[in-house]
């Protein structure tokens, strides 16, 4: 009734511990996997190519929650498509993240007293290169705990030999052709730090600052700016107002006195200003803030550079010398002696960039970098996914993905930091600028005047070739012959613009056009239970380890993986992570009872006619169950794909199937030996559906049921298109009488394993046959001599009487019940009560009023609840 591969396999010999024990058996199962190659793809291979890279974590990195949610997702796909017969790879490798390894290594030298200018660049990138081999790279070995197949012999890391290569490549054809420049351009500057950071390094929060109103100009021609940055007034060279402003059009053109300055300062018109925000005119500072220099070019503005690298006032003058922080305050005190301060605010709460780092105020700052310029890139980014060569999951993600595109500024690829891809461009004597290529010598000594560029490439710059980069470009090898382009890429929302983008753009330019992933399907972020962010300086950032340690890794996959819908975020829990690892316990017992009762995969299934309804419902369920999965696989609906087999094999095959064939297995004979090998291959096909999100559970059990050599390599299940509408709707009836019979008996406060005499007609129905299972489930004993009916129940055509004499205390059940209707006619007659005061209701809030409209129908329902209960009970 599917499609078993393992039809064949002998019966297996290895018996199942009474309990499973996920820290006996994870480490050594992996390292099996691995070891047999199981997870190293053959790009000779002939069968059609799967791959994914993983998006690289950074090397100073340790696993996450955010980490093991997308790593179990990704791992779901690769192990799926294996067993599908893909030839697939899942690459893994490290970005060598410039900025915070390079604080790691600063780190170390600053408890020895040191700087890195006191060792040099040379000595401080091999100490940097000795802190990789030694410390990087332990979130690897965390991935290997969490059950990821990578291919392990494909390893790369962002600066290894063929990755620096590949940069050098890709930033050599982009100069020639005219994509990278060089140009004075407002940046993000981190003064702790020293070098510019992308916009994706930088944090905003909330911080409390102040508002101060200054005058500026003398007599008649004076105008009033707001600013928060009060230093920057020090490099002011203009006041802006809106060209339609009648309120300063006398002013325009003019120039006026910049406070505790020598100088003078145009007045200029520019669109740009509002005239309905503050007092409508604006301070323009264009060495220190990206709109004003915006300004600034428009009006040809001269730009003042008013503090160094560090953030330190370098204007001659009191000033000099001070933190930016405390010139603040100074200035602020110089103005207000002056009587230029026309308001404070304070504090007064606004928006402000750190750096992600090390948390420090990032500093606008008028900088020469390297750029490079997107507008042709983007465009061909953005056409990819518009013309459906790439496809994005979930699809309402498009629009903000061209929002981001369609508008994207030059790129700044330049870092000041010495651990990074050195910007491959030389300057000469007579101010020549040479830029080299892989295969290309430099064109010349220091002794000749020649110097190579100080700064190093943005880490986005190396991450942005990683799809093809990895696979040997740019060398033509068999991998990215097999492997490109890459059929997936599953990531956070959250940088679909500063990583997918950058990816889209360099491999469209680089592959002559080729797309770098078929697919992008994007996810969000893990939250806590309450859907707060997780972060290290919250009490609830959660170690996934801890809870592998505690539940085993399968129970956190299968969690992460049951709340994974499409884009968005994933609240988790502890409570979630131990209901999972029940979960693989209940799949651990069930398949232990299986085995025990002669489940077996020995042989072919038997004909339909062979079967019990029972046996034919659970098939028919099964093959829909294949078909449903591989429908929401297909479309990375992760949470209810995780939920459909969650459901099937909980309630469908351990609770409803197992216990209705019972029956059949104390029975034995050969009804008990066809129940067996359909249990054996509901088991089967349903531990191999389970693979690829709980892998270690399903591996032990598996191999235990079939003898096969491991599910990592078993066939995928396949609806063969079996169904029987007949038996499904014959079962459905089955439960409904079950779950009938054990509610009234809840209602009758009888235990659930409490036997009770009963007599079942159900002649003439189609639950005749399940007699024994019905009576097994509800442990009803037969209709004695002494049978007194207290109780009929019409189920789905037939009718269940129940003999409750010496089950429970008659009269004491009808004084209780007598009790509980009382209370809800009371609690009726007091709504209805306010409900029928015309003044209440005109006076009361709508909240109220529903309130009590809903403790109104939940009165309702308890009288008729309870008025059932007693017409079943027994005259006392």
């Amino acid at each position: 009734m599917t499609e078993n591969s393992q039809q064949q396999n002998p019966a297996p010999t290895t018996e199942l511990p009474t309990q499973y024990a996920p820290a006996e058996v994870e480490g050594a199962l992996y390292q099996r996997w691995v070891d047999r190659g199981y997870f190293t793809a053959d790009a000779k291979s002939e069968k059609d190519p799967y791959s994914i890279v993983i998006p690289p974590p950074n090397v100073t990195g340790a696993l996450h929650l955010g980490h093991a949610f997308q790593v179990t997702l990704m791992d779901a796909l690769t192990r799926r498509k294996r067993m599908q017969g893909f030839e697939t790879l899942w690459l893994p490798g490290m970005d060598h993240a410039g900025i915070a390894t390079q604080n790691k290594v600063e780190q170390q030298l600053a408890e020895e007293g040191k700087s890195r200018h006191d060792i040099g660049r040379e000595a401080f990138v091999e100490k940097t290169w000795q802190w990789k081999n030694e410390y990087g790279g332990r979130i690897l070995g965390q991935l290997k705990r969490l059950g990821a197949g990578l291919d392990w012999s494909r390893e790369r890391f962002t600066m290894d030999e063929g990755l620096s290569r590949a940069v050098q490549k890709i930033f050599k054809d982009l100069f020639d052709d005219g994509l990278i420049y060089r140009a004075e351009r407002i940046i993000n500057w981190c003064p702790r730090c020293l070098t510019a950071i992308s916009d994706i390094e930088v944090d905003y929060q909330d911080d409390d600052g102040e508002l101060v109103s200054l005058k500026y100009g003398e007599g008649d021609e004076t105008v009033v700016v707001a600013t928060t940055r009060v230093e920057t007034m020090l490099g002011d060279t203009a006041v802006a107002v809106h060209p339609d402003d009648e309120r300063y059009a006398r002013l325009i053109g003019k120039r006026i006195k910049l406070p505790l300055t020598d100088r003078t300062i145009p007045v200029v018109a520019d669109t740009h200003v509002d005239p309905e925000f503050g007092t409508g005119a604006v301070k323009v500072t264009p060495a220190h803030d990206p709109n004003d220099f915006a300004i600034g070019q428009r009006h040809d503005l001269e730009t003042l550079t008013i503090m160094d690298e560090r953030g330190v006032i370098t204007v001659p003058g009191p000033f000099q010398g001070l933190d930016r922080f405390e010139a603040r305050s100074a200035i602020v005190a110089a103005l207000r002696e002056q009587g230029r301060v026309v308001a404070e605010k304070r504090p007064y709460v606004h928006s402000v960039g750190h750096c992600s780092r090390c948390k420090t105020t990032i500093e606008p700052r008028l900088s020469l970098q390297w750029w490079v310029k997107v507008e042709t890139l983007a465009q061909a980014a953005g056409d990819a996914v518009r013309d459906g060569r790439v496809e994005l999951h979930p699809k309402e993600m498009e629009r903000r993905y061209f929002d981001w595109v369609d508008n994207l500024n030059d790129w700044c690829i330049s870092r000041q930091l010495w651990w990074g891809h050195r910007i491959p461009v030389w300057y000469g004597p007579e101010g020549q600028v040479v830029c080299v290529g892989p295969d290309e010598e430099a064109p010349g000594t220091e002794a000749e005047g020649w110097t190579q560029d100080e700064d190093v490439l943005d880490t986005w710059f190396s991450s942005g070739l990683w799809p093809f980069s990895t696979l040997g470009w740019p060398e033509r090898t068999e991998d990215l012959a097999k492997f490109y382009p890459t059929s997936v890429l599953l990531t956070g929302h959250d940088i679909i613009f500063f990583w997918v983008v950058r990816m889209m753009m360099f491999g469209l330019y680089s592959m002559d056009g080729e797309i770098p992933f078929r697919t992008v399907a994007l996810t969000g972020l893990v939250r806590d239970e309450f859907g707060k962010k997780m972060s290290k300086s919250n009490p609830n950032a959660v170690d996934p380890i801890d809870w592998m340690d505690a539940y085993g890794s399968d129970a956190v996959r299968f969690t992460l993986a049951r709340g994974a819908n499409p884009g968005a975020d994933v609240p988790i829990g502890e409570d979630w992570v131990q209901a999972s690892r029940n979960f693989a316990n209940k799949i651990w017992n069930a398949t232990r009872f299986a085995l025990m009762n002669g489940a077996t995969i020995e042989g072919p299934l038997p004909e339909p006619s062979q079967m019990t309804a029972t046996d034919r419902w659970i098939l028919s369920r099964l093959n829909k169950v294949v078909a449903e999965v591989d429908a929401y696989y297909d479309d990375y609906q992760f949470a209810k794909l995780s939920d459909s087999l969650y459901h099937f094999a909980w309630d469908e095959v351990f609770d409803w199937y197992v216990e209705l064939s019972k029956t059949t297995f104390m029975a034995g004979g050969e009804p008990a030996k066809v129940s067996g090998r359909v249990l054996g291959e509901v088991l089967d096909v349903t531990l191999r559906l389970l693979h690829p999100v709980v892998p270690f559970v399903t591996e032990t059990l598996w191999t235990t049921l079939t003898g096969g050599e491991s599910v990592v390599v078993a066939d995928w299940p396949k609806d063969s298109g079996f169904r029987d509408e007949a038996a499904e709707k014959e079962i459905e009836t089955v439960q409904q009488v079950v779950v009938e019979v054990r509610r009234f008996k809840a209602e009758q406060g009888l235990k659930a394993g409490q036997r009770v005499p009963a007599r079942l007609t159900l002649d003439g129905t189609a639950l005749a046959p399940h007699e024994p299972a019905i009576r097994q489930l509800l442990k009803l004993q037969p209709a004695g001599e002494d049978f007194t009916a207290a109780a009929t129940l019409p189920v789905a055509g037939a009718e269940v009487a129940l003999d409750l004499s010496g089950a429970i205390d008659v009269a004491a059940e009808r004084k209780r019940l007598a009790k509980d209707l009382a209370a809800a006619e009371k609690d009726k007659a007091q709504a209805e009560g306010k409900l029928g005061n015309e003044k209440f209701l005109s006076k009361a809030p709508d909240h109220v009023v529903d309130g009590i409209r809903a403790r109104l129908a939940k009165a309702d329902e308890d009288i008729a609840r309870i008025q059932a209960q007693l017409e079943r009970l027994p005259q006392a």
